[in-house]
C-alpha cells in the first residue's frame, strides 16, 4: 500500500472516530429555519466547561449535516454561558430584557445571516376637533422639556403592534382622548438616531372620539386643544422642515386637496394572519371604478 493510500485511510478513520464520538456524546436539542439553519434554546443548567464540550460535539454534527447558521438563544439565568460561546466563535446577534442571541455561520463561505433589526418605528398623532383645534402637548421630559413648545402626542410602536393601533394608544395614553385612526398622512426615516438605529416615523391623522382632556403627568406637563392657526405660528414650526411639511399636509387634508393611506387587513400567502396594508384607497377605488 502506497503512502498516500495509507494516509487517506488514516484520515478517513480518523473522521469516523469523530463523528462516533458526536454520536455518542449528548448533543444540543434545536429545530431547523427556514434557511438550512438551526435554533438552539437553552434552558438547562450546565457549567460552562461541559457546554464548551457539548457545544463543539453540536457544531461537528451540523457541519456534517450540512447545517449553515446556528442561533442560540441564552436566557439571563444562563449568562454564565456567554463567554465561552463567544471563545467558541459565536457573536452577538441581538438582545432583550430576557435573553442575548448568539449566532455562529459553520460553513467556508461567506456569511449570509441577516443583521439585526435595523429600524425603531414611532408615530405622531394629529388630532383635529369640530372647531379646527389640534390636539397638542408639552413633554415633561426629553429635548421638548421647558421649551414651552406645543406638539403633537407621539410615542414608539410596541413589539406586534400595528402603527394604527399605536396612534389611539399614544393620544389615549398622553391626553386621555379616545381617538379613532384615520389614515397615515406621511412617513419620515431617518438614520444614526437611536443607538445608531435607523427610525421610520409615521405622521397618522386621527378624529376625536371624545374631547375632555385627562392629563397623564409622568411623561406630559400640559395638554390642550389648539386652535390650528395659533400652532402653526409658533416660531418653533418655521425652523423645522418637518413640522413645516407636515402642517402643509394638514392644510392640504383639510382643503380637500391630499389623500393619505389607509390600513386595509390583508393576509400573504405563507401565514393566515391577518396583516395591514396601508395604501391609497380613494385612488384606488377611483381606478377601479374605471376599468
Amino acid at each position: 500500500m502506497s503512502t498516500s493510500a495509507a494516509s487517506a485511510q488514516q484520515l478517513a478513520a480518523g473522521e469516523a472516530a469523530a463523528e462516533n464520538r458526536v454520536q455518542r456524546m449528548k448533543l444540543l436539542s434545536g429545530k431547523e429555519d427556514y434557511y438550512g439553519g438551526i435554533i438552539v434554546e437553552m434552558d438547562e443548567p450546565m457549567e460552562p466547561s461541559a457546554f464548551v464540550s457539548i457545544l463543539r460535539a453540536s457544531i461537528s454534527n451540523w457541519k456534517v449535516q450540512g447545517k449553515k447558521g446556528v442561533w442560540i438563544k441564552l436566557p439571563k439565568e444562563l449568562a454564565n454561558l456567554i463567554e465561552s460561546a463567544v471563545k467558541e466563535g459565536f457573536n452577538f446577534h441581538h438582545a432583550e430584557k430576557n435573553y442575548l442571541m448568539l449566532v455562529y455561520w459553520i460553513p467556508d463561505t461567506p456569511d449570509t445571516i441577516p443583521a439585526n433589526a435595523t429600524h425603531r418605528v414611532g408615530i405622531g398623532a394629529v388630532v383635529f376637533n369640530e372647531k379646527n383645534e389640534v390636539l397638542v402637548v408639552q413633554e415633561n421630559s426629553g429635548r421638548f422639556q421647558g421649551s414651552g413648545v406645543w406638539k403633537y402626542p407621539t410615542g414608539v410602536v410596541d413589539e406586534g403592534e400595528d402603527i394604527c393601533i399605536a396612534a389611539e394608544r399614544e393620544v389615549k395614553e398622553e391626553t386621555g382622548i379616545n381617538a379613532e385612526f384615520i389614515e397615515v398622512l406621511a412617513f419620515r426615516q431617518s438614520h444614526q438616531t437611536f443607538f445608531t438605529k435607523s427610525d421610520l416615523f409615521f405622521v397618522c391623522l386621527l378624529r376625536p372620539l371624545s374631547l375632555e382632556i385627562q392629563l397623564q403627568e409622568v411623561e406630559i406637563a400640559a395638554a390642550k386643544w389648539m386652535p390650528f392657526e395659533e400652532f402653526k405660528a409658533q416660531p418653533f414650526n418655521h425652523n423645522n422642515e418637518l413640522l413645516e411639511n407636515i402642517i402643509q399636509i394638514c392644510s392640504s387634508k383639510k382643503g380637500g386637496m391630499y389623500s393619505g393611506f389607509t390600513p386595509v387587513p390583508t393576509s400573504a400567502a405563507f401565514s393566515d394572519e391577518k396583516s395591514h396594508m396601508y395604501l391609497n384607497s380613494s385612488c384606488l377605488s377611483h381606478n377601479l371604478s374605471k376599468q
